[in-house]
């Protein structure tokens, strides 16, 4: 099965925690701090790799996990490093985050990294927070937080040449006797409900075409198979635009050309702007008279097309077609992609010390409350049995301006301060 978009979770290492330990050696009296620091935790990466077709993988597994580091041991020992999870996705994938929508990175060619979620940092031992003053820390870092977040992955086919047209007007029969490729071929509608690739190889030159399924009217809007499959035609160079010009199927083949067209427009009009060779297909089936076909060549040859009479049942006008496609690809000057905007990973990993989450304070309770990454870090490594782990995160609040702002908001003496389930009251000095 071909899947072309999924949603999953990913989440980074936990950084490990700080050790608080202290030689304990015989003939050392006064063995100090020893501890050793935690190891950073594993980052979260995506891949890109041409072996990979299809997001199928991600249809069932949803949460991706790296490992989380090692905490710090005594003798100054560090922690190991938690593995980073290398996540493998199809050339051609764009990553977004969900929660802005915004584009992470393009995978476009085969080895592209994105480092999606950083891994925590590894927390400190007690043996760095010894002072003169502080001979015996009883405390020691906590490992940074993991990153968390749902992304989604979304595939678009990375073909030279694309084949559109209405369904069942002969894209798959060309494909496949054009390239290596095997695709469903039957008489009736969207047989091909996936896309199929292939490579076209021709004298010394090979390329990719890809058969889109069968687009029909309102398909720019979604209906049928719309959104699912115009969207990979955006990214091919040359379009070969297949029509049933027999009318087997007792349709127009002027008003199947113009249709499709108009979809294409109003999906994308830069899709328009693509070389576009037109398929008379089926040309077999008119036998010795020509009308048809001279009528819907005169049509397309007003517009600007180039018409190629075909019969991709019995391989007439085939090899002309596609040398011509081989012409057009190697006369393309690449113009850039319409560039989205970016997801901004520094803005990402920017988190205040601090911020007022109660700035009008409770008139009964009159608690104003601190959060932010960095403050619950050393909060969480706080010893609130040991005074001078305790002072550590009393100058860490003053430090960073946090008593101040919090004045700003009227904090007065007396008034109690909350960090997560921890009050204490403020006085003035």
């Amino acid at each position: 099965m071909f899947v072309d978009r999924a949603k999953i979770s990913i989440i980074s290492g936990k950084g490990g925690d700080g050790a608080v330990t202290f030689r304990r050696e015989t003939y050392v009296p006064e063995g100090g701090p020893d501890g050793g620091d935690g190891g950073k935790g594993g980052n979260v990466i995506f891949l890109a790799d041409s072996n990979l077709r299809t997001l199928m993988d991600f249809r069932y597994k949803k949460k991706y996990e790296a490992e989380n580091g090692q905490n710090g041991m005594k003798k100054k020992q560090f922690g190991k490093m938690g593995q980073t999870l290398e996540i493998r996705v199809p050339v051609g994938t764009m990553i977004f985050e969900e929660e802005t929508g915004l584009l992470m990175k393009d995978m476009k060619k085969h080895g592209d990294v994105l480092v999606a979620a950083k891994g925590g940092k590894g927390g400190k031992g007690n043996v760095h927070f010894k002072s003169p003053v502080r001979q015996t820390p009883n405390f020691a870092e906590s490992g940074g937080f993991p990153k968390k977040r749902n992304v989604i992955l979304e595939l678009k086919l990375l073909a030279d040449v694309g084949l559109v047209g209405f369904p069942n007007v002969g894209k798959s029969t060309l494909l496949a006797i054009s390239t290596s490729a095997t695709p469903k071929i039957a008489n009736y509608h969207f047989t091909t409900i996936d896309p199929n690739l292939g490579v076209v190889k021709l004298f010394d030159n090979s390329f990719v075409m890809a058969d889109i399924a069968g687009i029909i009217e309102g398909a720019h809007q979604g209906l049928g198979l719309g959104f699912q499959f115009l969207k990979h035609i955006e990214r091919t160079k040359v379009l070969i635009h297949v029509v049933d010009v027999s009318g087997s199927e007792g349709r127009d083949p002027i008003e199947d050309f113009e249709k499709i067209n108009k979809e294409l427009l109003q999906y994308n009009p830069n899709i328009l702007k693509k070389p576009q060779l037109v398929a008379a297909n089926k040309i077999d089936l008119l036998g010795e008279d020509l009308t048809k076909y001279d009528e819907f060549k005169e049509y397309a040859t007003s517009k600007g097309y180039d018409v190629f009479p075909l019969s991709a049942a019995t391989n007439q006008g085939v090899q002309e077609l596609l040398s011509e496609a081989l012409n057009k690809l190697d006369s393309i000057v690449e113009e850039p992609e319409e560039e989205l905007e970016m997801f901004d990973f520094e803005m990402d990993n920017y988190d205040p010390d601090y911020k007022i989450v109660n700035p009008s304070y409770n008139e009964k309770d009159k608690v104003y409350v601190l959060e932010g990454k960095q403050l619950l870090k050393i909060f969480n490594s706080t010893n609130f049995n040991d005074m001078g782990s305790l002072r550590y995160l009393y100058k860490y609040i003053e430090k960073n301006g946090s008593i101040d702002k919090l004045k700003e908001f009227g904090l007065k003496d007396g008034d109690t301060i909350r960090i997560e389930n921890y009050e204490f009251e403020y006085f003035d000095d």
